[in-house]
């Protein structure tokens, strides 16, 4: 299992990646919004900063609210953040919805985010050929164009989709590279997992040209009370909700033994990737991280009992 962690505040985005570089996680990931319920950054540009100050570890934008973007936009910024990196960059995105404020504010209806995400996908993967398209949509219209310069990895970055109802299933059988819910069990990737294939399949592609991952709210320490305690209410204060009821089945929390237990459950499900996003407040971020490269990425990578 490859592991990635997710970057904090875009204040502090040099110092995460370099300490997730040096303690040897195989991604740096960053999510975004526009407007939420707290602060949060935007994909692109945070990574761009992690990727100048970094040199091996991979930077996935985990996730992008393609909707929210001129797909030919997107296109652009991914191919240009994969040529500064090195060709180190892979692009998630996903639908959003969730805070429709966002969408009023890029004057786009909520309702057409399906739409314009499988528009967009259409449009990414054909101008990440570097080859010159024409194609037209409902909100688009790309008439002989051709990215210039190209990607740096050929085809362009991989592609992580996130989601996990019947039309995210769908979307990630016929264009996705690595398939990323969350808020979801092992039992839940499994079954999905094996959905998302079969749409692979009936899509054309090979059944194993989409592999499975999964987004995870951890909080690990010695003292396990403490880390179950502070993860639950990170979570808690993000989405405005109490998470105690879910905590046992969505978030992976407690001592070392408890996460690398639960983490292995999750990659005999099929997850061969988890981006980590920790659930501290940033005071405790650094004993959380620190935890992980120490306790639980060795284990995770040797196959050492639990």
């Amino acid at each position: 299992m490859r592991v990635g962690l997710i970057a904090g505040d875009a204040d502090n985005v040099v110092r995460d990646a370099r300490s997730a570089e040096r303690y040897g996680f195989d991604y740096l990931g960053c999510g975004e919004h526009l407007f939420f319920h707290g602060p949060t950054p935007n994909a692109f540009v945070q990574l761009a900063a992690a990727a100048g100050a970094t040199s091996r570890i991979r930077l996935v934008s985990s996730i992008t609210l393609l909707p929210l973007y001129p797909a030919a936009l997107a296109a652009k910024l991914a191919a240009t953040l994969d040529r500064v990196s090195g060709g180190r960059f892979e692009l998630g995105v996903g639908a959003g919805g969730e805070y429709p404020a966002e969408f009023a504010a890029v004057g786009v209806d909520p309702a057409s985010r399906f739409r314009r995400l499988d528009e967009g996908l259409r449009v990414i993967r054909a101008l990440f050929s570097g080859e010159r398209v024409s194609i037209e949509g409902e909100s688009f219209a790309l008439r002989d164009v051709a990215l210039r310069p190209p990607p740096v990895q050929p085809g362009g970055p991989p592609i992580w989709l996130g989601g996990r109802k019947d039309g995210a299933i769908r979307r990630a059988g016929r264009y996705a590279d690595v398939w990323m819910p969350y808020m979801v069990d092992p039992r839940m990737l499994r079954e999905s997992l094996a959905r998302v294939r079969d749409a692979a399949d009936a899509a054309g592609r090979p059944r194993d040209a989409v592999s499975g991952a999964v987004f995870a709210w951890t909080c690990v320490d010695p003292d396990g009370e403490w880390a179950r305690e502070t993860g639950i209410a990170a979570v808690s204060a993000t989405y405005a909700q109490d998470f105690s009821p879910l905590a046992d089945r969505y978030l992976v929390l407690g001592t070392p033994d408890d996460v690398v237990r639960r983490l292995r459950e999750f990659a005999d499900a099929g997850a061969e990737r988890v981006l980590v996003q920790i659930a501290a407040p940033v005071a405790e971020r650094e004993r959380v991280i620190a935890s992980l490269a120490r306790d639980v990425l060795p284990r995770l990578r040797s196959g050492s009992p639990v």
